[in-house]
């Protein structure tokens, strides 16, 4: 049975549960967005709550026709394998961050009157349009992919297949192997890929569920794509630990939040004494929210300039530093299981390339989050900076590598393209490797090259290949101790 694209994977959930996500669904799709994207200054500095679009602006215009890195191999040496990690589209904000923003929006209907000077005039404006701007989050919406979300899956899965044809060919479609995390936003992001693909096969028929399909389900694997929530030693010292975020909390209190703090509190006329630093970065964050969700520019981009979004996008990163990548060694060393299961997805293929069979999986996409990602990348020694994010050198670290918004938005995807290579000169050679990070080449970390021969890739990672083990890794120690503190 034919079903049009607004509806839910069901399969994982139980009846009650799948009922309740039926409606939900239908809720959502009364809220689709303009096709046509707007546009703020603040973009760019959004986090992890950036638009694939802003991060990535080069492939997106047509889908079916994508702009296609001129560093790619092409020639004599064909894909045999891509695996690919992806980050799910854009979502909801969840429950939490809806509660801040009811709290701040009822600090400013309760406002008192403010004076009549032209700036206090100016202030009352905003702070009135803010009160008056419809608060339409909910709280069923609790991080939930939006139809901007699965329209990210959609396009991804049409600009790979047209990149990668041989791969994405109509006969490897039953071949896919999906893996997901149980989040909804991954499991329906996985689900909107495919939905993608079946666009790219049949033009112009609605999809069939995703159940149906010749590819099957995704898979849901919480223990590769959510690791971080089966290290014991990642949520004792990290996750758990009161002190572990020191700098992002020391930043919250720090002169270029609290000016930002008082800036905010005459803006919105409301007392400095009533906002703080979650409130303000949640007021951030709406901005981002009502671009990505719904294509609109709200009132909520009015109250910040550049400046104040360069300030508010350091503090995204100090907490994505400190928790997801270099802050402490566990937050990548808890990855070095997906890291390992790269490599042996990749060595089957040669291995059954050796032997002339076809390559079972040639394509592998794993849904996952920006906390997949960003410890996969930090162990692998990728937009690590001379000196440690803290939070008292902000301003040296106004050009760093380590952006999560330009690394991680929305729908962001880290890709290994295996390549056999007919005409090598010898057998080390048959087999090349590239990576791709949001659809461009990445030059490997230890060579700066766009193209590494896959012995010479395993060498350069052979300790984390043969002696990463995460039990160990993961292990508890007697003496509870963040002393790796950088």
């Amino acid at each position: 049975m034919l079903r049009g694209p607004c509806r839910r994977l069901g399969a994982s959930v139980a009846p009650a549960a799948a009922l309740a996500v039926v409606l939900v669904s239908l809720v959502r799709c009364s809220l689709l967005e303009p096709g046509d994207p707007v546009v703020s200054a603040l973009s760019p500095y959004f986090g992890t709550k950036t638009r694939y679009e802003d991060a990535n602006p080069g492939p997106t215009p047509d889908p079916a026709a994508p702009r296609r890195d001129p560093e790619l191999l092409e020639g004599t040496c064909t894909p045999v394998q891509l695996v690919a990690l992806i980050r799910h589209g854009t979502r909801y904000p969840t429950a939490k961050q809806i509660r801040k923003l009811r709290q701040l929006h009822g600090l400013l209907q309760a406002r008192g009157p403010s004076g009549n000077s032209g700036s206090a005039a100016s202030g009352r404006d905003l702070s009135a349009a803010l009160a008056d701007w419809p608060l339409w989050y909910a709280d069923w919406m609790d991080g939930q992919l939006v139809e901007k979300g699965r329209q990210d899956m959609r396009q991804l899965a049409l600009r790979l297949a047209s990149l990668f044809p041989s791969l994405f060919s109509r006969e490897n479609y039953g071949r896919l192997r999906l893996v997901t995390s149980s989040k909804h936003r991954c499991v329906d992001s996985g689900a909107a890929f495919l939905e993608g693909l079946w666009q790219h096969y049949h033009p112009g028929l609605p999809p069939p569920d995703v159940a149906e399909m010749e590819c099957g389900l995704p898979r849901i694997n919480d223990k590769l794509m959510r690791f971080f929530d089966h290290c014991e030693k990642f949520l004792t010292e990290v996750e758990r630990n009161a002190t572990a975020l020191y700098h992002v909390d020391a930043f919250k209190t720090g002169p270029e939040m609290q000016n930002i703090l008082k800036k905010v509190a005459a803006t919105l006329q409301v007392p400095v004494s009533d906002l703080n630093a979650d409130l303000i970065q949640v007021a951030f964050f709406t901005c981002s929210f009502d671009l990505a969700i719904k294509g609109v520019k709200s009132p909520w981009c009015d109250v910040f300039d550049i400046d104040d979004a360069k300030v508010l996008e350091y503090l995204n990163d100090l907490k994505q530093y400190w928790k997801r990548g270099y802050g402490y060694t566990i937050n990548s060393r808890s990855s070095c299981t997906l890291f390992q299961d790269i490599f042996q997805h990749l060595d089957k293929a040669i291995e059954q390339k050796q032997r002339s069979q076809p390559v079972s999986s040639p394509v592998i996409l794993q849904f996952g989050h920006a906390e997949t990602l960003l410890p996969l990348l930090s162990l692998m020694g990728y937009f690590k900076d001379k000196e440690p994010l803290t939070a008292y050198n902000y301003k040296e670290h106004m050009h760093r590598m380590f952006r999560s918004g330009h690394i991680v938005p929305y729908a962001s995807n880290l890709m290994f393209v295996l390549y056999h290579c007919e005409n090598a000169k010898n057998p080390k050679e048959e087999f090349q490797v590239q990576m791709l990070l949001n659809e461009k080449v990445l030059p490997f970390a230890h060579s700066q090259e766009t193209v590494s021969l896959y012995e010479d890739l395993k060498d350069h990672y052979k300790d984390i290949l043969q002696s990463c083990h995460t039990s160990e890794e993961c292990e508890l120690q007697k003496v509870n101790s963040t002393s790796d503190e950088l």
